[in-house]
């Protein structure tokens, strides 16, 4: 098991006793994200030479102030002690991947030509559960060049049922 692995799964077995897991997890995306953004705080938590109670102390500061719970700054803690904190990024990535299996969840990327209404959302949403067996959680774009319809990524796998896919596989059957 890679240390990705063993990070994310130890937190998503924390984050699945909470209450409110998906709160918790917001969290975990909050405090990536500031720290992505601040390129000073990582140099402080991943120098070695600046002791770990000073960090822990920074890292306190900043989550009373973020309003996190003590379960993600432990996490947070955790990784800064044993000098993981380069690897947040790919261990959070990992981490949503855990919960989603656990959760049975399946992530879509809707991109469609246009805005989808709520209940068009909703069929589509069906759709994808009665295909993957899964409970969907989707995200939604639009790009007006696919002209109709939509593309749906479910992982590496892409469904394609817009306009411009189809004008593209017509063009290619054409061609030869």
């Amino acid at each position: 098991m890679s240390v990705t692995n063993h990070y994310a799964r130890a937190m998503a077995d924390v984050l699945l006793d909470q209450s409110d897991p998906a709160a918790r997890m917001a969290e975990v995306h909050t405090m990536a994200g500031i720290l992505a953004s601040n390129p000073d705080l990582r140099q402080v938590w991943e120098t070695p030479s600046i002791p770990d109670d000073q960090k822990r102390r920074l890292l306190d500061a900043i989550v009373t102030k973020a309003g996190v719970s003590k379960p993600v700054r432990n996490f947070l803690a955790v990784l800064i002690d044993n000098g993981r904190v380069p690897m947040l990024e790919q261990i959070v990535k990992q981490l949503d991947a855990e919960i989603a299996e656990r959760l049975n969840l399946a992530e879509a990327e809707v991109t469609s030509a246009r805005e989808l209404g709520s209940q068009e959302k909703q069929q589509l949403e069906q759709q994808v559960a009665r295909m993957t067996g899964k409970k969907v959680r989707a995200k939604y774009a639009t790009d007006p060049a696919l002209l109709g319809g939509a593309v749906i990524r479910l992982g590496s796998t892409i469904y394609d049922g817009s306009v411009r896919g189809q004008l593209d596989r017509i063009k290619e059957q054409i061609q030869q």
